[in-house]
């Protein structure tokens, strides 16, 4: 993607809009590594996603299994755990699902944020239909990027076009698998939002269990969010351009970043409200890499090809893929 132009493709129409691409990002997959970044070992190991538009914007895993989504057409593809393989597990299209981008797990329930479509969906993980919400009718263009699940059960979602957190109440998310469609409630609204950007993104919990983080792309700057009182302050730390999915263990963090096609770990302090880089990982190949998880000890990051998606240029490679790297 390099220093080339961001594209949104609104609900409604095949039209494209651009973003400008921050001041300070790389080039894309297959270039040089970031300063100070460490390369791929030869422990490093491919998943293959078994479809033709697979497009993986997100990655998740829990104890049984390994999911992902596509941003091309929707499918959420599954595999077990070490598996070489991800199969499509939810089709394409299916409850209007043509789009996926962040992914999350909470006991049975699997969480699928539905991008430019303005949708999410709640699915048990036997894949029935929970409920499938969609953001209010405003007039503004949406991208409903992640999820991160709080310690009650309630669920915050971004949204990169709206400065707005939404949030479904766990009592939704744990009720019966009705289908039942619903609109999404805005539970918080957020600073600092750049008009025609992708601002807040990946988001998980902090470590108190009472606050969020959020990742901005464009800035690149990270947030906090106390759930208790509503205020949202910046943390302290460097800024991180095209910050994408995150995912956190105990007070480390995890920020795929996709045009820089690297993942930065970052150490929060207590109370989150400073963040240190530890370490910022590349691999060969890289290829727009906006998701990230950890399973089993490894990270897992995906090889989105977002650009190729977006501009409709070839692929980079015909495989689409999500990279199994060592912890540490």
């Amino acid at each position: 993607m390099g220093r080339r132009a961001l594209v949104t493709l609104t609900a409604t129409s095949a039209a494209l809009t651009a973003f400008t691409l921050p001041a300070t990002a790389a080039t894309r997959g297959g270039g040089a590594a970031p300063a100070h970044a460490s390369q791929g070992g030869n422990d490093d190991q491919a998943i293959t996603l078994d479809g033709s538009r697979a497009f993986p914007e997100s990655v998740a895993a829990d104890r049984h299994f390994v999911y992902a989504g596509s941003i091309g057409d929707g499918t959420v593809y599954r595999g077990r755990p070490g598996a070489t393989t991800l199969e499509p597990f939810l089709p394409a299209g299916q409850d209007g699902r043509t789009q996926a981008a962040g992914i999350k797990i909470t006991g049975n329930r699997l969480l699928v944020a539905g991008a430019f479509s303005g949708r999410f969906f709640v699915y048990s993980t036997s894949g029935r239909l929970v409920a499938a919400y969609t953001v209010p009718e405003t007039g503004e263009q949406t991208l409903v990027n992640d999820a991160a699940v709080a310690p009650n059960g309630d669920v915050y979602i971004t949204d990169s076009l709206r400065a707005v957190v939404y949030r479904i109440p766990a009592a939704e998310v744990d009720g019966p698998a009705t289908g039942a469609h619903r609109t999404l409630r805005v539970a918080y609204h957020l600073p600092d939002y750049v008009a025609g950007q992708s601002n807040g993104n990946g988001i998980t919990t902090a470590p108190d269990g009472t606050s969020l983080i959020i990742g901005y792309w464009y800035s690149g700057a990270l947030y906090r969010l106390d759930l208790t009182t509503g205020g949202v302050r910046r943390i302290d730390a460097p800024p991180l351009p095209s910050a994408d999915g995150i995912v956190r263990q105990g007070n480390t963090l995890y920020v795929a970043r996709s045009v820089n096609n690297e993942v930065t770990e970052l150490r929060l302090s207590a109370g989150s409200t400073r963040a240190v880089v530890v370490s910022e990982r590349t691999f060969p190949g890289a290829d727009t890499t906006t998701g990230v998880a950890v399973s089993g000890g490894r990270l897992l990051v995906t090889n989105s090809q977002m650009d190729t998606y977006l501009y409709g240029e070839p692929l980079t490679s015909p495989a689409f893929t999500i990279e199994s790297l060592p912890l540490r």
